[in-house]
């Protein structure tokens, strides 16, 4: 077995293609990711990967829709999305395939 602690892992991402990591890949990449309330994320989409996000507690405002713990977002390529936090909340979040620099902000050209 193997033991590493989420805090040394680089914005919660703990599988895919960074330093640290767990497990080294390109396929998927995963986190989970921490928020106070009032932290927001700009607008942005990806151009290869697939986002599934999971509230796992608090609650968040994408693209003007308030979701609560329990739900499950998925964000397919080129569907833009932003991102705040209403409430101190902890989100699961995985991209297939993992891709390095596939975050572009603003909209997505259709």
């Amino acid at each position: 077995m193997k033991k590493a602690r989420l805090n040394d892992m680089t914005n919660g991402w703990y599988v895919g293609n960074f330093e640290p990591t767990l497990f080294k890949t390109n396929a998927v990449e995963a986190a989970i990711k921490t928020y106070q309330a009032g932290d927001h994320e700009d607008r942005h989409y990806h151009k290869i990967a697939t986002e599934i996000t999971t509230i796992v507690s608090g609650k968040v405002r994408m693209n003007d829709i308030e979701y609560l713990a329990g739900d499950i977002i998925v964000i397919a390529p080129n569907e833009s999305t932003d991102f705040f936090a209403l409430e101190d909340t902890v989100t699961s979040v995985v991209k297939i395939p993992g891709a390095n620099n596939d975050k572009y902000l603003g909209e997505a050209e259709k």
